[in-house]
């Protein structure tokens, strides 16, 4: 499944009520880190069925940023049941996401 792109008016539906772990991806197009991860998300979310991937552009929603207190990107945060359960932040390599994606999601 490919990354969705999450705004104001999915983000309860998409995240806060999923039935799956969820990783947020806080990104902009700006940011050069925020695209050298996109890849490997775009490839974990291929890969793994156990959790979703999404992306929240903070330029485009920066209430839901400042919800959750983002202040550098990227930062991704792990929802599980409706709550942030990890946050991860700043680019690591794909299999660092995937540790810390399997860590965070059992």
């Amino acid at each position: 499944m490919a990354t969705k792109k999450i705004d104001s008016s999915n983000f309860k539906s998409d995240v806060l009520e999923s039935d799956k772990p969820v990783v947020v991806d806080f990104w902009a197009e700006w940011c050069g880190p925020c695209k050298m991860i996109a890849p490997s998300l775009e490839e974990i979310s291929n890969e793994m069925d156990a959790v979703h991937i999404a992306k929240v552009n903070i330029d485009e929603n920066p209430d839901i940023a400042a919800q959750f207190g983002v202040r550098s990107i990227p930062t991704l945060v792990m929802f599980k049941n409706g709550a942030p359960a990890s946050v991860q932040v700043g680019a690591q390599s794909k299999s660092k996401l995937v540790d810390w994606i399997k860590n965070s999601a059992a």
